[in-house]
């Protein structure tokens, strides 16, 4: 294996290098990681994010990744091929293919840099958003037993939702179209670039939020990495502005312990059923 296994969201990315066929890697999609009847999503991205770590070398980050969602994924093995289309001196760009028995599920463009070294200026206008502390926002063991049933990943996570935007579980969304609280995984391990990959894609849809329940089949994703995280807790946002045509975007900000803006992300989605 190419990752350690110190981790549940380690194992869940490991890749062994194919020993014939260059910029192939084999990876096992674990049924932890479940919602609905598919894969999550950024479970999915971080898969394939890691196999372009892996092939950029020195450039081991994400720094801008778009993923294409083509088929559902399913628990099981899977196949990542890569193929680099630029190095770069800053950056390096490539592209992947998540495939199951041949389906593709998954098409992916990024370009990979060195996180580490960025210690620039930074100009910002961004908040985080404000939240009670963890100990007074809701837990996932609040969580209706029927909601964990449809999503096995959320038992991987310790995420604690700010009360003002779970309305929603009690038959009372607000219809403001947002979700926020706090995440780390539930075994502790700390945050890096390819983890807010998954985190881009961990809360509520935030249909729920608008009366809509039901999980909603994301599309397209892509993530803008900013820096990398500090340890500890992650603040997480998720909000939409416009629900149309049976799609509506779902906005993503995660801010690190330090108060940081460490990613940013947006997504298509098809409204739930």
């Amino acid at each position: 294996m190419t990752t350690a296994t110190r981790s549940e969201f380690d194992r869940g990315i490991a890749l062994s290098r194919h020993p014939e066929e260059p910029g192939r890697y084999e990876a096992e999609l674990g049924d932890g990681w479940q919602i609905g009847g598919g894969v999550n999503g950024g479970l999915l991205l971080a898969v394939a994010g890691h196999a372009l770590s892996l092939e950029h070398g020195t450039h081991p980050d994400p720094v801008s990744i778009s993923g294409y969602y083509l088929s559902a994924s399913t628990p099981g093995p899977a196949t990542v091929r890569t193929e680099v289309l630029r190095t770069g001196r800053g950056l390096s760009t490539g592209t992947a293919s998540l495939s199951q028995d041949g389906v593709e599920r998954l098409r992916v463009v990024a370009s990979h840099g060195d996180l580490s070294g960025d210690d620039g200026e930074v100009r910002t206008s961004a908040q985080p958003p404000q939240l009670p502390p963890p100990d007074q926002c809701i837990g996932v063991e609040h969580a209706p037993k029927e909601l964990i049933a449809q999503a096995a990943l959320l038992e991987r996570f310790d995420l604690r939702l700010d009360p003002a935007t779970v309305g929603w579980a009690l038959g009372q969304p607000s219809g403001r179209g947002r979700i926020q609280g706090w995440f780390r995984l539930a075994d502790g391990r700390e945050p890096d670039p390819l983890l807010l990959l998954l985190v881009a894609d961990a809360l509520p849809p935030v249909t729920f939020d608008l009366g809509m329940p039901g999980w909603a089949p994301t599309i397209e994703l892509t993530v803008h990495l900013r820096a990398k995280p500090a340890p500890g807790w992650l603040r997480v946002t998720h909000a939409t502005r416009n629900l149309a045509g049976g799609y509506f975007e779902e906005d993503a900000e995660i801010w690190d312990e330090s108060g940081r803006l460490v990613a940013q992300s947006r997504q298509l989605a098809r409204v739930p059923r």
